[in-house]
């Protein structure tokens, strides 16, 4: 019997030649990243181990992203704590504001996070990986920290799940959209602590910027990891960004699934996730009359050239709805220039909506578009939980870049159609 693509990676990294769901294991990891939410209690952690420097100063990655530039004081003394450890492990991968990015838009442009590795990060959606054909995973700020120091992580081996997209996408229908139905199909605990992988014509036909917007969003389904296997899409990415020599994986051919389920891409439309969980989807034809205050387009999901470009399709030569404010935010400095380069900026401004420096911000309710009580938001972010953006009495909606877009013209949740 052979192995899922998880599995074979998991060995891999092991000095074991075969594993199994259900087993323990010890396997070397190939990059480590935190945070300024998550990497100051892992930094606080390794100290107390006692050893005097991390396993590589290649291997780990520090992004503060999450509350910076500096929202306050005690966010400043993240930061700090992040840049002081980085300068006395001479840590290469430390990104500083000007130069950082959301890292989950961040890892993959920089070719941190490559095919075939183990990627573990102290923020949940470092499952945004899988779309390279990696394992990545999030873990606790403690795991980070002997991670840190011993370059190892324990994992229990996950079943895998397949998912086969099958026929061509809609119009206006991405990589969001399919993860967005997928998760209505099965749950927000559908896939607890599996790996998914993705696979099928749709997945195939999907570009390198709206599958990590798919794999991102695995662990809305409670997974392990989201991967897809290394095509030529991938390797054409990641080839000229690559810090480091690279191994593709796949599937062998009598790999065992937990279970296959199939779907058609005539049944997908752009989706909308209602409050308050992503699991809580409808297509874009059943939303209703759906008034907001607000719209965001960015995030580690849909922050990158694709989203900004299909946002300013549809936002050329309009304004931005009387009543709501819209709030762009590229993931990465590289993209931000690239939007200027391309005249999109000029678009967002000219429609009256603001753009930001590549933030996290709002999406876990951290600043830069923080919701009052009883406003409704209409994002392009990944969780929209009970206060997560703001005020508990607040709403939050998901949809794709087009369908923000579109809504930011008429204050309501509405399709790409309405507006073009």
């Amino acid at each position: 019997m052979g192995m899922t693509i998880a599995e074979k990676i998991l060995a891999r990294h092991t000095d074991q030649t075969v594993v199994r769901p259900g087993d323990l294991i010890n396997a070397k990891v190939d990059m480590v990243l935190g945070n300024d939410i998550t990497a100051p209690t892992a930094i606080k952690e390794f100290r107390r181990i006692g050893v005097e420097t991390v396993f590589d100063k290649d291997r780990i990655a520090l992004v503060p992203d999450h509350f910076t530039p500096n929202k306050d004081i005690q966010s400043a003394e993240q930061a700090k704590l992040l840049r002081e450890f980085a300068r006395e492990h001479d840590i290469t991968y430390y990104f500083e504001v000007g130069r950082m990015g959301i890292e989950h838009a961040l890892l993959p442009e920089m070719g941190l996070a490559l095919p075939g590795e183990i990627v573990i990060g102290a923020d949940s959606h470092t499952c945004t990986y899988g779309a390279l054909g990696a394992l990545a995973t999030g873990v606790g700020s403690t795991d980070m920290a002997a991670a840190m120091a011993l370059g190892e992580a324990w994992f229990k081996v996950p079943s895998t799940l397949k998912f086969v997209f099958n026929g061509k996408l809609n119009r206006w229908v991405s990589g969001k959209d399919l993860i967005l139905y997928l998760i209505g199909k099965i749950g927000v605990d559908g896939a607890l602590y599996r790996s998914m992988e993705f696979c099928g014509e749709l997945i195939d036909a999907l570009s390198m910027d709206s599958r990590l917007s798919m794999s991102n969003m695995a662990i809305e389904a409670g997974a392990k990891c989201g991967i897809i296997a290394p095509d030529q899409t991938t390797l054409d990415y990641v080839t000229e960004r690559a810090k480091r020599d690279f191994t593709p994986v796949y599937a062998d051919a009598d790999a065992e699934y937990e279970k296959v389920t199939t779907f058609d891409g005539a049944d997908i439309e752009p989706q909308v996730a209602f409050p308050h969980l992503p699991e809580n989807t409808r297509g874009i034809s059943d939303v209703g009359e759906v008034r907001i205050d607000q719209v965001v387009i960015g995030s580690c999901t849909n922050g990158r050239m694709e989203d900004l470009r299909t946002a300013a399709s549809i936002l050329k030569g309009n304004k931005v709805h009387k009543d709501l404010r819209v709030i762009i935010i590229p993931g990465t400095q590289n993209i931000v220039r690239q939007a200027m380069k391309e005249g999109l900026l000029d678009i967002f401004l000219e429609a009256e909506a603001i753009v930001s420096t590549p933030t996290c911000g709002p999406c876990l309710g951290g600043h830069m578009g923080i919701l009052a009580q009883g406003e409704r938001a209409l994002a392009t972010t990944n969780r929209n939980f009970v206060g997560r953006m703001g005020h508990p009495g607040s709403e939050v909606y998901l949809s794709n870049p087009a369908v923000a877009a579109a809504s930011a013209i008429t204050g309501k949740i509405s399709a790409p159609e309405e507006v073009l």
